[in-house]
């Protein structure tokens, strides 16, 4: 049976996640600036000010979905399923695959929550760029790493620069789900990612 001091421990942390969650699925429907505390109270039965115990700010709410959301999301789904892959090659193939499989009106509809915000709030706030950013350059750095590790076991060619082929493939991502958001196309995206499976199947030895 859990103890009242466990409740006491478990409820606040609780709560964060609750409002983090929330405030995350509002600025991916309604971006940053237009996302609302009141629709995210309401969604979360917590108070206002439980909200302002958590988050000071409505600015300090978004950059700690930046940091506890989006980053943790990018990590799971792409980070740890790469590193679970012994070639970079079918491994980047097989992500871009899915990405492809399960495709639906929700990416066309709402885009990537990190390409979103880069491109609403990277020139408006400091803060925000610099979080972005850190994401960014943390999936370059996953990519060339595994890419270099190809290369090492003789699985990606040896004349090609780990470095700018993740930052363009990195790049080639987030403007695939940003075109296929903008022409409101499943099949303008998938199109987009085959091309870049096409020039990732041209890497391997």
């Amino acid at each position: 049976m859990m103890t009242m001091s466990q409740r006491k421990t478990r409820n606040p942390e609780q709560t964060r996640n609750d409002l983090l969650d929330a405030a995350y699925h509002e600025i991916l429907e309604s971006g940053f600036q237009a996302a609302s505390l009141e629709r995210i109270l309401a969604n979360t039965s917590v108070s206002k000010g439980a909200l302002y115990h958590h988050f000071g700010t409505k600015r300090d709410l978004g950059l700690a979905v930046i940091e506890e959301v989006i980053g943790p999301q990018l990590e799971e789904r792409w980070f740890t399923m790469l590193a679970q892959h012994d070639n970079p090659i079918i491994g980047l193939y097989n992500l871009i695959a899915e990405k492809i499989s399960q495709a639906d009106e929700s990416v066309i509809r709402y885009g990537c929550p990190l390409n979103n915000l880069i491109q609403e709030m990277s020139p408006l706030d400091e803060s925000f760029r610099q979080g972005l950013q850190k994401i960014i350059e943390r999936w370059v750095e996953v990519v060339t790493q595994a890419l270099k590790e190809g290369q090492s076991a003789g699985q990606v060619r040896k004349d090609s620069n780990p470095e700018d082929i993740a930052l363009y493939i990195v790049a080639s991502i987030e403007g695939c789900v940003g075109l296929g958001k903008n022409a409101q196309s499943i099949d303008a995206y998938q199109r987009c990612l085959r091309q870049l499976q096409v020039y990732i199947q041209s890497l391997a030895v």
